[in-house]
C-alpha cells in the first residue's frame, strides 16, 4: 500500500495547526511547504520554532521551494523536522545535500514539473528520496501535468530502490496513474483538505488507488 503524506502550504500558523490536527489521527508524516519568494512567487510561514510543539505526535518533512535551501537546514533540524527536500532548481543543490548530511535528517531532492529529468539524475544516487513535482511548484490546487508521468517511470526504471514521492494534483484518479508509474509516496493538499469531515476516507482512497 502506498504512503500518503498530507501537504500544507500556508502563511498562518493557526491554519497549519488546524490542518495538522485534522490529519494526525490518520498519518505519521506531514509535509510543510516552505517558500520565501526566491524560487517560487509565494511565501509561507517561516518561524520554524513553532513546530517544536509536535515532538511526538507527527513527523515533519520540509519541502524547500527556495533558492538557498542550505540556510534553512539547521533551523528546521533544530525544530524537529526529520526529512528535508530541496529543489534541484535551487542555486546550489549539491551544497544543500552536502550540508544536510551532517544533520540527523533524511535528505531529498525535488524536480519541478517543467524541468527535464537529466537535470536531477546526477543527484539521485546520493539522496534518500526524490520528489517529483507533477505541477509547477509554488501553489496548491493545480492540475497534474501528464508528461511528468514519464519522469516517474524513468526514475523507477533506473533507480528501482529509490523512494519516489510525487506531489501536485494528486487525487483519487491521478493517484493510480503515478502509482502505476512507480511512485511510492503521495503528497496531497487540496484533495485532502477540501472537505475536513471526510479526510479519513480521502486518505484511504489514495492509499487504495
Amino acid at each position: 500500500m502506498i504512503d500518503v503524506i498530507p501537504g500544507i502550504l500556508e502563511k498562518d500558523f493557526a491554519e497549519i495547526e488546524r490542518r495538522v490536527g485534522l490529519v494526525t489521527p490518520y498519518v505519521s508524516w506531514v509535509q510543510i511547504d516552505i517558500a520565501d519568494n526566491t524560487l517560487v512567487p509565494n511565501e509561507t510561514f517561516l518561524d520554524f520554532e513553532k513546530f517544536r510543539i509536535y515532538p511526538e505526535k507527527v513527523s515533519f518533512e520540509g519541502h524547500l521551494m527556495v533558492a538557498d535551501p542550505e540556510k534553512y537546514i539547521r533551523p528546521l533540524a533544530n525544530a524537529g523536522f526529520k526529512r528535508l527536500i530541496a529543489h534541484v532548481e535551487s542555486h546550489d543543490p549539491r551544497r544543500f545535500l552536502d550540508e544536510a548530511t551532517y544533520e540527523s535528517v533524511e535528505v531529498g531532492i525535488a524536480i519541478d514539473g517543467p524541468t527535464e529529468l537529466d537535470v536531477v539524475e546526477p543527484f539521485l544516487e546520493s539522496v534518500d528520496v526524490v520528489l517529483v513535482m507533477t505541477i509547477e511548484a509554488g501553489f496548491s490546487g493545480q492540475v497534474l501535468m501528464p508528461e511528468t508521468l514519464e519522469k516517474i517511470k524513468k526514475i523507477h526504471e533506473h533507480f528501482p530502490d529509490l523512494v519516489i514521492e510525487v506531489d501536485g494534483g494528486i487525487n483519487d484518479k491521478t493517484a493510480k496513474l503515478v502509482k502505476d508509474a512507480g511512485a511510492t509516496r503521495l503528497v496531497s493538499t487540496s484533495y485532502l483538505f477540501r472537505d475536513p469531515a471526510h479526510i479519513a476516507s480521502a486518505i484511504e482512497s489514495l492509499k487504495n488507488a
